[in-house]
């Protein structure tokens, strides 16, 4: 595993809309996997989730986290992203999953009826595959 910061590669990746997966932690340690968008943001990566999601409930009770993103051009070149959640805050006039939304979408979230939460993942650690694999890594 390779400590931050990420090489402009990995950045390049991660400023695209890619397909991701963010990994929580239950009450009991089990861990469990959800798609998700992520928007990568000077250093840090956010994400965002309605009211009601576990994930939410998980966070709240343990920060850690993984995120894995894979490039939507060549899935074998994939980014794991292992770190905490440093910041969670509620999503006041839904700015945030606008942001994302417009990343993936192109437009405006179009739910706008329930309360969402911001969560921003601080890196600690980082592995890469593919054509991000780093030199030091097996």
């Amino acid at each position: 595993m390779s400590k931050p910061p990420l090489p402009a590669a990995a950045v390049a990746m991660l400023s695209k809309a890619n397909p991701a997966v963010i990994t929580t932690l239950r009450p009991d340690g089990r861990p469990v996997s959800t798609a998700t968008w992520y928007l990568w943001d000077d250093g840090r990566v956010l994400v965002n989730m309605d009211e009601g999601r576990k994930r939410l409930e998980h966070i709240r009770n343990d920060p850690r986290v993984t995120l894995t993103v894979l490039d939507s051009e060549n899935w074998y070149t994939h980014l794991s992203i292992i770190g905490r959640v440093a910041e969670l805050r509620e999503d006041q006039g839904l700015k945030d999953i606008d942001r994302l939304a417009h990343q993936y979408q192109g437009n405006a979230y179009p739910r706008r009826d329930r309360r969402r939460f911001s969560a921003w993942i601080e890196i600690e650690r980082w592995h890469g595959w593919g054509t991000l694999k780093d030199s030091d890594q097996a």
